[in-house]
């Protein structure tokens, strides 16, 4: 293939004459006008090239990599379709992988010394450091990413980079790091208390009772200690003329019944039951709600019933614990601590590209402000440790926020307190525009857009309860054509939202058609002063981000999304004002910028090397839409355009331009090594995809 790229950059003459097919499909006879609007970018002609052949194996093999499988194409053998397991069998699997010779204990990889690991013989992990030094893979091109004055690697034996590692450490020495650069990591008493259902939610549950929207619902314990209590009334009642009085009392009071926990209770079991309050008291039976009754939440289901998750056990607190005397204390939402977003450059919070080590890539280049990946509510509340690392924060992140995701208020509610006691964060955003279905058809994301009440029910706890700002980012209604937030943007201020990030698409575009930023314009212009509007959608130039703040010029600022995981130097453009015509050079030494520090995030070691490339790899499967400044007849690129096939100005740029996983994979050996045996990979998201029917 370079060959061929190296020909035809020498003879520029020779794209000339290409078939008359690839002419009438890429538009080689159009002018620049044309192109552009049909959507395809204008490629100099001198740059164009026939599209590759690909052979029926690896057509295949691109089928199996890229999860793509057209039409004409073979289907994927069997072999290639992985075989569905329990996840008995996945654990079980995994216990045997982890005794495997290539598994070293980590205590032992980190000291040298076989018996460093206080388990010895109980120990989950293989003990054999010869057996494991004769599998390990060859050591990687380059220094182990903490190699340095103050530390020594945590990977010790087990690195990819040993061989670069300082000579002298006596076996057994203590290994002492630096201080670690990130944080908001999950305790682990926290995380045990969440695993039992034992964790106290006292601000949230008194917001939720303050508001209306703590009930009682009725478990199995529950309806049990109340036939005992009732029996036990009854035998006081005959003996003292009094209890009735006491008994009227009590049920006047409404004092919250403690559950103790069964002895046969197992993990996932109900701890409690804590449903939405009633519209009426005669509503008592779910059978009797209607379907508007339920939109609101108003029959007695416990919402993580519907949520699909095992409900955390909540301390339900007396009025003693915000009594009214001290609710004048409480400071206004519109008198807590408020971000100025106005006029910085903000990253979007991006599902699976916008990990750790990609914010920091962005950090470098120019970004201003950034944010965590979407982290659902339910899964955080039941101490997932996979959930947890989407909150995880870098040292140079100097303005950061965490995005999270819930349906109902008693679980947003508990998360926001969880987070704003746990991490070190400055905002908490909470989406309400996500378009994926798992989450739209649990009630969050762009479902909550068709519920305004419980939005405001949302919005209205989560920022009674924490210091911390809140913000909130939408869609501009859930159907195309029936547009809501502009009905909705004068009140979101008074529920407490400091900001409010307009995604110009409705949840049923998905990522399709281009973002509507008249209507983010006239929502801008609809809103309080005291709610910052930040408009998002198809930001791809510093030219766009000037005509959007131009005008419309009570927009806040622009959110840049996709526009970031396509060229990331984005930033860097709408800062300096320019187009930057980055070299193939360049945008290597990003890559290996993202790679270093994502062995820092994941690991030296071979496990951390494998994650770091399917994370790059996920990436690649955006920049290769990026198309060089010099190869362009109209510049600005815009995110919509298909490019065509052509050749870059070298061998670099042109590998970088693929659209094939097989091309991606060559990049990502270049940095960190041969893939293993039987390696594949599928990009996650169809959001790195253009205005397809499947896409919208």
């Amino acid at each position: 293939m370079e060959d061929s790229v190296s020909a035809e950059l020498r003879d520029p003459t020779a794209v000339s004459e290409e078939p008359a097919s690839l002419s009438a499909s890429t538009g080689a006879q159009l002018t620049p006008e044309e192109l552009v609007a049909k959507a395809i970018a204008p490629v100099k002609r001198e740059y164009l090239r026939p599209p590759p052949v690909r052979s029926s194996c690896n057509n295949v093999k691109d089928a199996a990599s890229t999860g793509k499988n057209d039409g004409d194409d073979k289907a994927a053998p069997s072999s290639l379709v992985k075989e569905k397991k329990s996840k008995r069998q996945m654990k079980r699997e995994r216990r045997q992988e982890q005794k495997s010779t290539s598994h070293l204990c980590p205590e032992i990889a980190k000291t040298g010394d076989v018996s460093s690991c206080r388990y010895s013989d109980k120990c989950r992990f293989s003990h054999d450091i010869e057996a494991f030094k004769s599998q390990k893979p060859a050591d990687l091109d380059g220094e182990c990413p903490f190699s340095g004055a103050e530390q020594l690697c945590p990977y010790g034996l087990a690195c990819r980079f040993a061989g670069t590692h300082k000579e002298g450490v006596p076996a057994g020495s203590s290994v002492t790091l630096k201080k670690c650069s990130e944080m908001n990591g999950l305790n682990k008493d926290v995380q045990k208390l969440l695993w039992k259902n034992k964790m106290k939610f006292p601000k949230a549950d008194a917001k939720l009772k303050e508001l209306g929207l703590l009930g009682h619902g009725k478990s199995k314990s529950r309806v049990k200690e109340e036939k005992e209590d009732a029996v036990s009334n009854d035998s006081v009642a005959d003996r003292t003329c009094c209890s009735e009085v006491n008994n009227d009392m009590d049920a006047d009071l409404d004092i919250p019944l403690e559950v103790p926990e069964e002895n046969g209770q197992t993990e996932g079991t109900f701890s409690s039951d804590e449903s939405r309050p009633l519209k009426k008291p005669k509503s008592m039976s779910s059978e009797n709600c209607h379907s508007d009754e339920i939109d609101n939440g108003a029959c007695m289901i416990d919402a993580t019933i519907r949520e699909g998750h095992t409900p955390i056990e909540s301390e339900v607190v007396n009025d003693s614990v915000l009594p009214d005397s001290d609710a004048s204390l409480k400071s206004h939402p519109r008198e807590k601590k408020l971000i100025d977003f106005r006029d910085k450059l903000y990253l979007a919070p991006l599902t699976t590209v916008g990990n750790l080590p990609f914010r920091r890539v962005c950090k470098v280049l120019g970004a201003d402000v950034t944010c965590g990946e979407m982290a659902m509510c339910t899964n955080l509340l039941q101490g997932q440790a996979s959930e947890w690392a989407l909150l995880r924060r870098h040292s140079s992140e100097d303005l950061f926020g965490v995005q999270i995701c819930g349906a109902y208020p008693d679980t947003v509610s508990r998360a926001v307190e969880l987070i704003d006691k746990e991490c070190v964060i400055d905002f908490i955003d909470i989406n309400m525009g996500c378009p994926i279905d798992i989450v739209v058809n649990k009630g969050a994301g762009s479902a909550l857009l068709m519920k305004p009440m419980r939005m405001k029910s949302v919005v209205e706890i989560a920022s009674g309860i924490v210091d911390t700002p809140i913000t909130i980012k939408v869609r501009t209604g859930y159907f195309e054509g029936k547009n809501r937030i502009d009905s909705l943007i004068a009140d979101i201020g008074n529920w407490g939202a400091g900001a409010v990030t307009i995604h110009g698409r409705t949840r049923q575009q998905r990522y399709s058609k281009l973002a509507d930023w008249e209507y983010i314009n006239r929502c801008s212009s609809l809103a309080p002063d005291s709610l910052q509007v930040i408009g998002n959608g198809d930001v791809f130039s510093y030219a766009e981000w000037n005509r959007h703040k131009v005008e419309s010029p009570k927009l806040a600022t622009c959110m840049i999304a996709r526009g970031a995981l396509i060229k990331p130097w984005l930033f860097t453009e709408i800062k300096e004002q320019r187009n930057w015509d980055i070299t193939s050079g360049e945008r290597l030494n990003i890559l290996k910028d993202f790679v270093h520090f994502g062995l820092e995030h994941w690991g030296s070691d071979t496990k951390g090397v494998e994650t770091t490339r399917h994370f790059l790899l996920e990436w690649l499967s955006y920049t290769c839409r990026y198309i060089p400044v010099g190869l362009l007849d109209v510049v600005p690129q815009r995110l919509n355009w298909r490019p065509p096939s052509y050749f870059g100005r070298d061998d670099l740029e042109t590998l970088m331009s693929s659209d094939s996983a097989a091309d991606w994979i060559k990049i990502s050996e270049m940095l960190l090594g041969k893939v293993p045996d039987g390696f594949s990979f599928a990009p996650k998201h169809k959001s790195n995809a253009y205005d397809r029917a499947e896409n919208g």
